[in-house]
């Protein structure tokens, strides 16, 4: 029961940290551009996890760079841009939800890519989430914001390709999850820093309010989300770990609205209602599984 215990307490941490974690990212954003913002994250975050390579006994040296910087530019470049950039266009706790659509297209591009079967009740929460989608873009009217629904359902997808890649790769050779999180956020980095200085932004102002939301999201949401992310999925089922997560668009939500005052309106909640409905059948399911994923 102990060791039960252990990893079920570090996952309800880590939700709540990636749910307001997007709350904490539009405060950083009152102070900071979304590219430099994100590439100032990132840095941070692959500092973090590449010290603690040796400091738990891990080989600092990396192997298979060449499949570590593509996934790098689309599971951390292309990711966290997209998620900064559409944070920094709507409100922070509708993007989470939209952005929570990954597993939905993970089914379908692991159909496409991996040749899995998707299931009777894959289909139904493909469906819910598509129905609850389509509520909280409402793209018959002119509600919210577009560019930031675009964004967000572009990471949702880009979350689900990261996803697909990280499979294949462990399928040809298993790589020790920490480090492969490590060296493909340092990797994926060097498009972020670039970027940042390729495009035109305001300056940053270095407020105690930014400073404290960087070393937040950076090291608390980022980093040790990946450490506590990584400890649960090796010691609990896929779809116990997966089901704690869907406290993480709701308290995104909740956070945002006490904070900015983001009121979803009366289709937006019925949106949300039907995602987290598909999230919740998708995890029940996957319970049954019996194996870990390590």
């Amino acid at each position: 029961m102990e060791l039960i215990k252990k990893p079920i307490l570090a996952i309800i941490i880590m939700s709540i940290l990636w749910g307001y974690g997007w709350t904490s990212l539009k405060v950083g954003l009152l102070d900071a551009p979304p590219f430099r913002l994100t590439a100032l994250r990132l840095t941070f975050s692959a500092m973090f996890l590449l010290l603690l390579l040796p400091l738990t006994g891990r080989s600092f040296i990396p192997s298979r760079l060449k499949e570590l910087f593509l996934l790098g530019f689309v599971h951390t470049s292309l990711l966290f841009c997209l998620s900064t950039w559409a944070v920094s266009q709507g409100s922070a706790g509708r993007v989470a939800f939209m952005v929570y659509t990954m597993p939905f297209f993970t089914i379908l591009f692991a159909r496409i890519f991996l040749s899995e079967m998707i299931e009777r009740l894959q289909w139904v929460a493909i469906v819910a989430a598509a129905f609850g989608l389509v509520l909280i873009v409402q793209p018959w009217g002119f509600y919210g914001n577009h560019l930031s629904n675009v964004l967000s359902v572009g990471a949702g997808i880009v979350w689900a390709l990261g996803a697909i890649m990280v499979k294949r790769l462990q399928e040809r050779e298993p790589m020790d999850l920490l480090s492969m999180t490590a060296w493909q956020m340092t990797l994926g980095c060097i498009p972020l820093i670039a970027l940042s200085f390729l495009v035109p932004e305001e300056a940053i102002i270095w407020s105690t309010r930014f400073v404290g939301n960087l070393i937040f999201i950076a090291i608390g949401v980022t980093g040790l989300g990946s450490m506590l992310w990584m400890y649960a999925l090796s010691n609990l089922k896929a779809g116990i770990a997966g089901l704690a997560t869907l406290a993480a668009p709701p308290i995104a939500m909740i956070s945002s609205a006490l904070y900015f005052q983001e009121h979803p309106n009366v289709a937006e909640w019925f949106g949300m209602f039907f995602i987290l409905m598909a999230l919740m059948t998708l995890s029940f399911g996957s319970q049954k599984l019996p194996d870990k994923t390590n």
